[in-house]
């Protein structure tokens, strides 16, 4: 006679449940410090009610990140697009592709129009952000493929309400130097255009 089909759920005993091998070190997230230029600033925008969107290339996400570290950054920054790839500055920020394919991504017009566009693209409501900032450059340790552009070399750019700004940065060191420097000159750059305001 057969029998019937056991309908209760198995109990798992002690010894089928994975276990992790005893030297598995704890995953601890070390809490990154308040970047001090970062809080000035998401102070004074939050002060003035102004917005603020990232494009990044060769940083990465490291100056939203940068800003987010601030409590109260949510006040103002409405987000960012790391258009890490060429193809992406134009499909995501609308950099025209005209140009890139004949200057490359890292160049003074290219970074300007990335922080167009993101202001742009990261409106919140039918207004755009009053702040849009890009970061665009050579990292390292291999020069721009298409430009032959050397690592360090760097195009940082603010879109303050339709007035730009760009700047180049001639920067050394390894990899995380430069994009560290980059976000440095980048939050520099947005106090000075925001401060140039004469509303203000």
């Amino acid at each position: 006679m057969t029998e019937p089909p056991n309908t209760q759920t198995p109990a798992f005993s002690q010894s089928t449940q994975p276990e992790l091998p005893e030297s598995a070190p704890a995953v601890v997230r070390p809490v990154s410090e308040v970047d001090p230029a970062a809080a000035k600033l998401i102070a004074e925008l939050t002060a003035a009610g102004h917005s603020l969107a990232t494009a990044e290339s060769l940083t990465g996400g490291l100056l939203a990140a940068t800003l987010v570290s601030v409590p109260g950054a949510s006040s103002v920054f409405a987000g960012g697009i790391i258009a890490y790839d060429t193809r992406l500055k134009e499909q995501l920020l609308g950099v025209s592709g005209e140009l890139l394919a004949a200057e490359g991504p890292v160049a003074e017009q290219v970074a300007l129009q990335m922080a167009s566009g993101v202001r742009m693209r990261c409106a919140v409501t039918d207004t755009p952000c009053d702040i849009g900032v890009a970061t665009t450059g050579v990292a390292g340790p291999d020069p721009d493929p298409q430009t032959g552009q050397p690592p360090g070399t760097v195009w940082i750019a603010v879109d303050y309400r339709g007035q730009r700004e760009a700047k180049r940065l001639r920067l050394s060191g390894d990899r995380m130097r430069i994009r560290q420097e980059t976000v440095a000159a980048a939050l520099q750059l947005i106090s000075a255009q925001y401060s140039a305001d004469p509303q203000l």
